[in-house]
């Protein structure tokens, strides 16, 4: 084995946990294999004999990586971040579930786009990965009391973040009650598996106008919206908790996340992008 094999081989095994990092920062999967990929050419240029840390090198570049890609995300994006979904991650089993997805719901990362990117990174890197602070501190060029500061501000903003019940079967049964009461117009019924206070997000992507709605009255009054596709879904697991993608025609026409907490249906985030669709790769979703 030559020396660039070697280093190609050292570098995959970090792949997996340099993936979750930037898809944390990101919520993007395309960025985040992008950000993967320039810590490759990176590495590539550098000595690595004098890297004494490589994991800890690697997650460092893939961090910077990641902080200019959200810089430059805030100053070019466009749309209303409330109404922007990241990617989700699908699975039709759980036991396929990416490891880059483990506990991370799509209602956190909804939360964690709404941070500046140096708040973002250093709650991602301390928080969920243990990062001391005076190393992230370089990181955001900061002081490590300042970069403390930064991720108890994200902490504060991502305690609101709706966490889903424990057991998938439960939380698809509510899904299952929203979707019937959906195809058969059932106002009452829709008002009754929805948390007074739910929101929907419907981030449309350059394909229609995207939608933030909130209460439950307002929500149902949407149900056309669901029952297009109601009729013809395939139950998914989606960063760790169940939804469905409709499938008229049998193709998947949006990704339907919603969270369910106590019973009910309190957040619901819809990637209906066609252009972000083509480019995820879904699992077949045959039945």
């Amino acid at each position: 084995m030559d020396e660039h094999e070697f280093l190609a081989e050292r570098f995959e095994a970090h792949r997996d946990h340099l993936r979750a990092v930037a898809y944390r920062m990101l919520g993007s999967l395309t960025d985040a294999e992008d950000a993967v990929q320039e810590a490759w050419l990176r590495l590539a240029r550098v000595d690595s004999g004098e890297v004494a840390n490589l994991g800890g090198w690697l997650t460092t570049v893939v961090s910077r990586v990641c902080l200019d890609m959200l810089r430059s995300r805030k100053v070019r994006r466009e749309e209303p971040l409330d109404t922007h979904v990241p990617d989700p991650i699908v699975a039709v089993d759980p036991a396929e579930e990416a490891v880059l997805a483990d506990s991370v719901g799509l209602a956190l990362l909804v939360v964690l786009e709404t941070l500046t990117p140096a708040e973002r990174l250093s709650f991602v890197l301390h928080d969920m990965f243990g990062v001391p602070f005076d190393e992230i501190a370089p990181i955001v060029q900061r002081s490590t009391a300042n970069a403390t500061q930064l991720a108890s501000r994200a902490r504060r903003r991502v305690r609101g973040a709706a966490l889903p019940d424990a057991e998938l079967p439960a939380q698809r049964e509510v899904i299952d009650a929203f979707l019937a009461a959906s195809r058969a117009g059932d106002f009452d019924a829709l008002v009754a598996v929805l948390d007074p206070d739910v929101t929907l997000r419907v981030d449309f992507g350059a394909g229609g106008p995207s939608k933030l709605l909130r209460g439950a009255e307002t929500v149902a009054g949407q149900a056309l919206l669901f029952s297009r596709g109601a009729s013809s879904v395939r139950h998914v697991v989606i960063n760790g908790a169940a939804g469905v993608v409709p499938m008229p025609g049998g193709r998947p026409s949006a990704i339907f996340c919603p969270t369910v907490r106590g019973g009910r249906i309190v957040e619901i985030n819809i990637l209906a992008d066609p252009e972000r669709l083509a480019r995820l790769e879904l699992p077949p979703l045959e039945d």
